[in-house]
C-alpha cells in the first residue's frame, strides 16, 4: 500500500509505502509533464535509485529532498501512514487534531 506524503504546487505527488518486514520503504515522486509523467522510486534507508525522466539537475534535488525527509517518512511508514500515525503523537501532528 502507498500513503500520500506531499503535493507540491507543480503537482508533484511524493508518496511512500508501509515498512517491509526487512525495513525497507519505496518512496515514489511522479511528475505531470506535456505528454506524460517521470517518476522516481527510492528505496530507503539503502538510498538505492530508479529514474525515469528526471534530468540530473532534478535527480539532485530529490536526492536532497528525501535524504532530508527520509526520517519522517521512515516513522510514518512503520505507523502506516499520517492518518494513523497522527493519532500516536498529538504534539508531532498537529496536537491530535483529526480533521484535515
Amino acid at each position: 500500500m502507498m500513503y500520500p506524503y506531499m503535493t507540491l504546487p507543480d503537482n508533484t505527488e511524493v508518496t511512500h509505502s508501509q515498512m517491509q518486514d526487512d525495513g525497507s520503504v519505496k518512496v515514489y515522486i511522479e511528475t505531470p509533464y506535456e505528454g506524460g509523467f517521470k517518476d522516481l522510486t527510492c528505496i530507503l534507508p539503502e538510498y538505492k535509485w530508479i529514474n525515469h525522466g528526471y534530468s540530473e539537475e532534478e535527480l539532485t534535488h530529490w536526492k536532497a529532498y528525501v535524504h532530508n525527509n527520509a526520517h519522517i517518512i521512515m516513522d510514518l511508514a512503520a505507523k502506516g501512514g499520517f492518518r494513523n500515525a497522527r493519532g500516536a503523537n498529538p504534539c508531532a501532528f498537529g496536537r491530535g487534531n483529526t480533521s484535515i
